[in-house]
């Protein structure tokens, strides 16, 4: 088929041959053409510094991790940072002591894969102004605190590595993604996008310490930034984290982590105020994205979205009740998911969630009530890379392993849906009068192998008709 674009949409779609090419011509013979994809959960500015941080996925123990750091480059700031430690099954316990024996005096600072935790020495904690107590542990609300610390580099600096990002993304396929990156985004989207950003449409979050600005200033979801006519970057949603994660241990449960009777995880946020914080952001005009990973956020998050009349998503819901999975569709609510953390968590979700009821990562019982499914990585905590997020949705494995609950798993035309604009009930398609956001791959995603579609090959990607990569 000849696929015909004007103006950056696409015109009309005929057999090949049969109508005479106009302007330039992309031969595509041999590739699958598709949607451009879109990654709907990504920490844009976190991502990019992941590439001068320390990789620590590889760390066996603490100790391991903690002599990784020992011999880790210092920064331009005097900082060594590592990312991406998994603490659950290490036999030791991060220390203080331990930390501080193998990197000194140097500020030095282990971010969890999730985030939600990290480990400091005692150089950085005295940096950011907290007392050694012999952990040297944060986690939840402090450990963002130290992330957004982190993340505060020169803008130039910061932004060249998000345009190395982009175009790193561009070459997977991607033509937009969903920034919640913990700051004001719209300012560091007016200044990228003034310094020529074109390869990437935005959609960017605002936290709560961030609404009553949003709001004084107008801001509306689907708005584009102000001061810029390309329409690239837009006003996204209210995010909102209300527990922990499952890596960290705090994610908000129903039933105890065990060997902790009292630990059922934590709600950061109480039900009221949130129903009163979407309240607002509603009536102002702005979507809303609640971060929830237990079953016990889930059911409060879906409880404010029905309180609040409230539109948008549900980040995560690693962990759902049986009762609230048809809530979802009812209410309208998007489960904003990631596959492969899935595939990452398998363990844990069978050991530390083993006497949990509710279902975990229950993919395929939310597509069958009908719930829009919107696919993301996360990034950092899994690379941003929707190729892999398909394939965990669909085969559930990675590396040979058998699959991990394969009754959850879901078709590829649902997953490649997912990873669309749209989601998998209202995701983006090739017809005439669409936007021209598309992406040629090497091989068919909906009949592709696992390991095909895992390690897919990009041939090109195109946004409103313009080419932002080609092999």
């Amino acid at each position: 088929m000849d696929v015909f674009v004007v103006d950056g949409v696409i015109e009309d779609i005929a057999p090949a041959g049969a109508m005479r090419a106009r302007g330039e011509v992309l031969d595509a013979a041999g590739t699958w053409l598709i949607p451009g994809l879109w990654d709907h959960h990504v920490h844009v500015l976190q991502w990019a510094l992941a590439a001068q941080r320390v990789p620590l996925g590889s760390a066996e123990s603490a100790a391991h991790a903690a002599r990784l750091m020992g011999s880790a480059p210092v920064l331009a700031d005097g900082r060594r940072v590592g990312t991406g430690f998994r603490d659950a099954f290490w036999a030791d316990r991060p220390s203080l002591e331990r930390l501080d024996a193998a990197t000194g005096g140097i500020p030095t600072y282990l971010i969890n894969a999730d985030v939600h935790s990290v480990w400091l020495n005692t150089a950085a904690l005295r940096r950011e102004g907290h007392e050694p107590d012999g952990v040297g542990f944060l986690r939840e609300a402090p450990a963002f605190e130290i992330s957004r610390r982190l993340n505060e580099v020169d803008p130039h600096s910061g932004d060249q590595m998000v345009a190395t990002m982009a175009r790193d993304a561009a070459a997977r396929g991607i033509v937009g993604i969903v920034d919640l990156d913990m700051a004001w985004n719209e300012s560091a989207w007016q200044r990228r996008l003034a310094d020529g950003f074109d390869t990437l449409r935005v959609s960017f979050g605002i936290y709560p310490e961030f609404l009553d600005r949003a709001l004084a200033e107008g801001l509306r979801t689907g708005d584009p930034v102000r001061g810029d006519a390309s329409g690239l970057a837009r006003v996204g949603s209210l995010k909102v984290i209300t527990d922990g994660s499952l890596g960290t241990r705090t994610a908000a449960c129903s039933h105890a982590y065990p060997g902790d009777p009292h630990n059922h995880g934590q709600l950061s946020v109480d039900p009221q105020t949130l129903v009163e914080l979407m309240t607002r952001a509603t009536g102002a005009g702005l979507d809303c994205a609640i971060h929830a990973i237990g079953d016990t956020a889930n059911s409060q998050a879906l409880d404010a979205f029905a309180l609040s009349g409230a539109q948008g998503t549900i980040e995560h819901a690693q962990l759902v009740a049986h009762a609230d999975i048809p809530r979802f569709a009812r209410l309208g609510v998007g489960a904003s998911v990631q596959p492969e953390h899935a595939v990452d968590d398998r363990d844990l979700t069978d050991t530390i969630w083993a006497g949990q009821t509710a279902l975990p990562y229950p993919l395929r019982s939310l597509a069958a009530t009908g719930a829009n499914l919107l696919f993301g990585s996360d990034a950092p905590v899994s690379p941003l890379d929707p190729w892999a997020a398909m394939a965990a949705a669909v085969y559930r494995t990675r590396a040979g392993r058998p699959a991990w609950r394969p009754e959850e798993g879901i078709e590829a035309a649902v997953a490649l849906a997912a990873s669309t604009r749209g989601g998998s009930v209202d995701g983006a398609r090739i017809e005439p009068g669409a936007v021209a956001d598309l992406a040629l791959c090497a091989h068919d995603p909906l009949t592709a192998a696992a390991d095909d579609l895992r390690g897919m090959a990009v041939i090109g990607t195109l946004l409103a008709g313009r080419l932002t990569w080609i092999a």
